[in-house]
């Protein structure tokens, strides 16, 4: 159930950027070969907001920047709770398919390069990742954000059910 009501606006947000990946791209014309750079970047603040961006361009700083600038306007709010994730999630994005599971304190996160990236950006501090299929970090960064996109807490929950929590722990 992946709605755009997670989306968050930058605005006094303190985000750390993470470079994923960098790709050099050849263009073969009649003239000759054409470099170029294309970047995949995440973004985060460690406290539940993380987004991801494509940079294209001649140069690797330029490409970045464009990658961090296509990040910010991509943020999600994911529920993190005491540490980890809610509940275990899978998710599937073109052939990279990846497994997320809560993990108790100490564990600390345990995913491979582009889910790890995501995963610490978002400020996940406990969990058990795992990719299955292709390990191309384009599928894998959107497939790790589908999957926390999919993540509810108890309070979204109650929200959907029409419950007050209140109600449910007060008696």
């Amino acid at each position: 159930m992946t709605t755009n009501i997670r989306k968050v606006k930058t605005s006094d947000l303190e985000l750390k950027d993470r470079l994923v990946s960098i790709q050099r791209v050849t263009k073969v014309t009649k003239g000759g070969r054409t470099f170029s750079f294309s970047t995949i970047v995440v973004v985060g603040n460690e406290d539940g907001i993380v987004g991801h961006g494509l940079g294209k361009a001649g140069e690797v700083t330029t490409a970045i920047a464009k990658g961090i600038e296509d990040a910010k306007k991509n943020l999600i709010r994911v529920p993190i709770y005491k540490g980890t994730i809610p509940h275990e999630q899978t998710a599937k994005y073109g052939g990279a398919r990846v497994f997320l599971k809560p993990a108790s304190s100490g564990t600390g996160v345990k995913a491979g390069g582009a889910m790890r990236a995501v995963l610490e950006s978002v400020g996940v501090k406990n969990v058990l990742a795992k990719s299955k299929g292709s390990s191309n970090p384009h599928n894998l960064v959107k497939a790790t954000i589908k999957a926390l996109l999919d993540l509810r807490d108890a309070y979204m929950i109650s929200d959907q059910r029409g419950i007050s929590l209140e109600k449910v722990f007060n008696g």
